[in-house]
């Protein structure tokens, strides 16, 4: 089976699973059941019979583990009742076709169903007690009431009758629920596929199956390109490049250059023109092949203990092997192995993956975007261990980055631009310091010993804020700067009211911000995960409520920069930035009085982060007040008018900073930060941002994450 059918088939099975099982165990949840066949429906639709049976058969031993034989039965039916009606859907057949292929698999499970207690004759007889005694209990219960009597005794003989001819009862029951259930899920899934026929339903990274034996190294590319099926243009075109074993090479972009084309050529996807030689198979994913570290840590975390996410996938013999303790180490998480992974930040998250990539002992070692996500110590540790890699093991380690500071410790380094190789990348200017074109006004938003602890009173108890007190004023753009694990996005998701606190307030214009959801947007790191619309203006409008025309659509792209002809663009033709400027478009169309967010500028090139960074100066000036939490501090605290410091869940006093534009302008060295009335001024460990005309005193804050 290939990659995406084994985790499609794994999330859909187990959606499947809990649908059956809460259906067969919560009596009023029993009509779960009339829809528990749509997610196999889907796996059916959109992928072979083997990904089906596989998962029907997996979900079967996990629901008879959970509730029992028979729940396990009611799942072999429901999967097959999925893999007619999904069957069907892709071979584009009809309602006559789902109906009779329906009654058929009901004639056949209604002989399964009399067999099984023809066969086994104690289960029959308990089924008749407990049919007899439920009749008898109703029939003493209504003998109780004169007028009731009669129907007691009408449930008294229907039963006689039912256990008389039960295999009837029996098989046309079984009958009449599968091609009930056949038919509710037809119409269910016809909604589904609907929703989701624009989404892609191939990856990327599957290739065709190479039967020789594993062996990536050295590659080689002759005037290799690939040009994606349905587009127009080639996204790689012309690329000479050779890497052998003991390498580091980093491989240098914009967004759109290629880069990522290339790492999939590079991990075994035929090229459409020139060629890619190899001894022999790139084996992606196998025991001395070819390794992926991507560009979200997260995703790519499948285990719920460290050292079990090592290990993660290989078959028993071979995570024997693994020396996990000596990996960990290797990649800097020494005594982490029976830490949860949940508890990581970006970067140890990331150092995970390729302690996970290094226990498959790969000949070549992909980092496709891994230093993008993390902070600039993150990063920079991260760039140094992949560096010493190719010293330490028998393997090549190719980065694809658009840092140009990531390349500085590889052996070679690869510029690409629109999809060719090049001498070097333009530079691109830092974002300036905007003045602002309007006055804050009071204070709008306002935190208060506000502490937070996950999973609270568990085991796994994780405090993440440490009282915090902060006041952001009407208009105001507050950066809250701070590494990986130091409490950000908790904070962001209080200020947004999705998250209560443990203890503390946060408060919107006076009201606890919680109860105004809505008033507060929060715009996500990986905004691809806000976009749920087919188009961008369908998205826009989504956001803006009931009443959204297309004149709001059209101003609310406007506001951000974007051209109106895109609002029949499809979610999944846009790039990163444009993704996250129509976010952004679809929190103006929602007319909010805050605007959160997290890491705007992660995963951007320098054009990308210079143009998100133009785009929040014309925010703020609209009049939005903005907290732009992000380790960039560099480019966005060119937009900022105040600057906090978040570290292990507080905000000292000290650590907010405020200066006038013309001395921050003037790029001199860092100033004290000003601190409550009779402090003493302590120094910044870093650069120090002010806040800029229409100040006040007393607008010092603190908090955490």
């Amino acid at each position: 089976m290939r990659p995406i059918e084994l985790a499609t088939g794994a999330v859909l099975g187990g959606v499947t699973v809990g649908l059956v099982t809460v259906g067969a165990l919560v009596p009023f949840a029993a009509a779960l059941q009339l829809v528990a066949a749509v997610p196999m429906g889907l796996l059916a639709h959109r992928y072979r019979f083997r990904a089906v049976l596989v998962a029907s058969v997996s979900a079967a031993l996990v629901t008879f583990v959970a509730a029992g034989l028979t729940a396990a039965m009611a799942m072999v039916a429901t999967a097959t009742i999925g893999g007619i009606v999904g069957a069907v859907r892709r071979r584009d057949g009809g309602l006559i076709a789902v109906t009779g292929l329906s009654v058929l698999a009901g004639i056949a499970w209604s002989a399964v169903s009399v067999g099984f207690l023809l066969a086994f004759s104690a289960t029959r007889e308990l089924l008749f007690d407990t049919v007899r005694n439920t009749a008898t209990g109703f029939a003493e219960l209504t003998s109780r009431q004169a007028q009731l009597a009669p129907l007691g005794r009408g449930v008294l003989d229907i039963a006689e009758v039912v256990l008389d001819w039960w295999w009837v009862y029996i098989g046309g029951t079984v009958l009449f629920g599968t091609v009930l259930t056949a038919l509710v899920s037809w119409f269910v899934l016809g909604s589904v596929l609907d929703r989701l026929t624009w989404l892609p339903g191939s990856d990327r990274l599957d290739a065709p199956a190479d039967n020789r034996p594993i062996e990536p190294l050295p590659v080689t590319l002759r005037a290799a390109g690939y040009r994606y099926p349905g587009a127009t243009t080639d996204a790689l075109t012309g690329i000479d490049l050779r890497v052998e074993m003991g390498e580091f090479v980093a491989v240098v972009g914009h967004n759109g250059s290629g880069k990522s084309t290339l790492t999939r050529l590079l991990a075994g996807l035929p090229p459409t023109t020139g060629t890619v030689d190899r001894p022999g198979s790139a084996g992606l994913g196998h025991l001395g092949g070819t390794a992926l570290v991507l560009q979200r840590p997260e995703s790519q975390t499948l285990g719920v203990l460290v050292a079990d996410d090592v290990v993660w996938g290989l078959p028993a013999g071979l995570a024997a092997q693994v020396d996990i303790d000596g990996l960990l180490n290797e990649v800097g998480l020494a005594g982490m192995g029976g830490k949860e992974t949940a508890a990581l930040s970006g970067g140890q998250q990331q150092r995970l993956a390729v302690a996970a990539a290094l226990a498959r002992r790969p000949a070549l070692l992909i980092a496709d975007e891994a230093t993008s996500m993390i902070d600039p110590d993150g990063r920079r540790e991260l760039v140094a261990l992949l560096a010493q890699l190719p010293r330490r093991h028998a393997m090549a380690v190719v980065l694809v980055t658009h840092h140009e500071a990531d390349a500085h410790a590889a052996d070679r380094v690869i510029h690409l631009a629109g999809g060719h190789t090049v001498g070097h990348l333009p530079a691109w200017p830092k974002p300036a310091a905007a003045e602002r074109r309007r006055p804050m006004g009071d204070t709008l938003l306002e935190l208060r010993g506000v502490r937070h602890t996950y999973n609270r009173g568990t085991p796994w108890e994780a405090a993440a804020l440490h009282g915090v007190d902060l006041a952001v004023r009407r208009g105001e753009a507050l950066l809250v700067v701070g590494g990986n694990g130091s409490g950000k996005s908790t904070l962001a998701w209080i200020m947004a009211g999705l998250i209560t606190p443990s203890s503390g307030k946060c408060e919107l214009a006076g009201k606890p911000v919680g109860k105004q959801i809505g008033r507060v947007e929060l715009a996500f790191q990986h905004s691809r995960l806000q976009l749920q619309r087919h188009t961008v203006g369908e998205e826009v409008a989504d956001w803006g409520g009931e009443g959204t025309g297309s004149g709001t659509v059209g101003k609310a792209l406007d506001a951000v920069g974007l051209d109106r002809s895109l609002t029949t663009r499809s979610i999944e033709e846009l790039s990163g930035g444009q993704a996250k400027r129509v976010v952004l478009a679809a929190i103006v169309a929602s007319n909010p009085q805050v605007v959160v967010l997290d890491e705007p500028l992660a995963g951007l090139d320098p054009e990308g982060r210079a143009d998100i960074v133009e785009l929040l100066a014309r925010l703020r000036d609209s009049g939005l007040t903005l907290i732009v939490i992000s380790h960039d501090v560099e480019d966005v605290a060119a937009i900022c008018d105040r600057t906090v410091q978040l570290r292990a869940g507080r905000i000292p006093e000290t650590e907010t900073t405020r200066v006038p534009v013309r001395e921050r302008d003037a790029d001199t060295a860092p100033i004290p930060p000003v601190g409550p009335p009779g402090s003493a001024p302590h120094p910044t460990p870093g650069p120090a941002w002010g806040l800029r005309g229409g100040d006040a005193p007393g607008m010092e804050g603190g908090g955490s994450r």
